[in-house]
């Protein structure tokens, strides 16, 4: 009775790592910022809610938020999104699928970097996709060449994801643009999931839609603005892309049949986080940063690791020990709850993914167990 897109798809081992989750653990599994939402934000929501804006919204959003949205692009981008090019979805977990669906026929490619977010390959599943992995190498950077080599005429789309989730890389400049090269020079179209954009310490975000009108970029307030329960992404695409194929227009009609629209006082919430301060956006910042560094100092000399650049996790390497799947078992029960590298493909296998979007007490606690373990 089952369908076979349904059957095919494995639970999230996030999801099941978050259910194991018991008042005794120091959870360093999921990803989300530990942070109630700022209060001017839910000030902004509740204001929505008094005054009755609790009805169905445009299918593409309110009309104030998406020229928030687009005036946000050009001052922190540099990016040219008009308004009508913009769709508010219900957290960029629907961006990623609405791009997908609207992209990706039975049999068409999708590169996907190996390790890299869960969503992308199942989703790419759903679809009927071919996932191709793009290896990284030991510092998590993409083989250029290998990702030349592994274009065929049945590519469609380069999944692009920086700060990236598992491993805290933000890439370079000159990385984005080749990438955006081999897009132009084979007319793929890039989804650039910039989820993590305001979580870099150290160096730069460019989204590779200043580089190529071939790109969808998608954001959204979760990370930044620590909003996961209220769901609230977008979409936006350049007016050549949308001209050329009627981007836009197409999502809407999956988004409409699926959806509806975003929660209507939640994204007043997204606006009021977009048009006042943003100094708690800095504030996460700097305490994310603490973290990294006390998660780096602690991890360091039991496991291989790259420091990263952003986000709010940690990846090492641990078969010194084990693989990521038996080291992951063995700290969840001594009640420190992580993700194994496998959960992001077979790149990952002798990772593990700590996050470190907790308490700093958590994570000096966490520290204690894990080197005493691993001595």
């Amino acid at each position: 009775m089952i369908s076979n897109r349904c059957k095919n798809i494995e639970p999230s081992e996030i999801r099941k790592i978050f259910n194991m989750a018991t008042k005794d653990s120091i959870n360093l599994g999921i990803g989300e910022p530990d942070f109630d939402t700022p209060q001017h934000i839910v000030e902004g929501a509740k204001k929505a809610l008094d005054e009755g804006k609790t009805h169905y919204t445009p299918n593409n959003g309110i009309p104030e938020l998406r020229e928030a949205i687009s005036h946000k692009l050009k001052i922190d981008n540099n990016l040219d999104v008009d308004a009508n090019n913009i769709i508010t979805t219900c957290g960029a977990s629907e961006a990623l699928m609405l791009s997908l669906m609207t992209l990706v026929n039975k049999g068409d490619e999708v590169l996907i970097s190996n390790p890299g977010f869960v969503s992308y390959n199942s989703l790419t599943q759903l679809c009927e996709g071919n996932i191709i992995s793009m290896k990284l190498d030991e510092k998590f950077n993409i083989d250029i060449e290998e990702v030349k080599n592994s274009i065929t005429n049945k590519t469609k789309c380069i999944m692009l994801n920086s700060p990236a989730n598992p491993t805290g890389k933000v890439m370079d400049k000159s990385e984005i643009k080749a990438i955006c090269d081999i897009a132009e020079d084979n007319n793929i179209i890039i989804i650039s999931d910039e989820i993590y954009e305001k979580i870099i310490y150290d160096k730069k975000h460019y989204s590779p839609m200043g580089f190529t009108d071939n790109c969808i970029l998608i954001n959204g307030f979760s990370k930044s603005h620590a909003m996961t329960g209220w769901r609230i992404g977008y979409i936006g695409i350049n007016e050549n892309l949308n001209k050329k194929y009627d981007l836009i227009e197409n999502m809407t009609k999956i988004h409409q049949y699926g959806f509806a629209c975003a929660t209507s006082f939640a994204q007043y919430g997204a606006l009021e986080a977009l048009t006042g301060s943003q100094n708690c956006v800095n504030e996460m910042l700097n305490e994310f940063r603490r973290r990294r560094d006390l998660m780096v100092n602690g991890l360091k000399n039991t496991f291989k690791l790259t420091v990263p650049d952003g986000a709010f996790y940690v990846f090492p390497n641990v078969e010194e020990y084990g693989n990521g799947m038996e080291i992951s078992q063995k700290l969840i029960e001594n009640n420190i709850l992580c993700v194994p590298g496998i959960a992001f493909g077979s790149g990952g296998e002798n990772y593990v993914r700590f996050s470190y979007a907790t308490k700093y007490e958590d994570i000096e606690k966490a520290l204690e167990i894990i080197n005493n373990l691993f001595e």
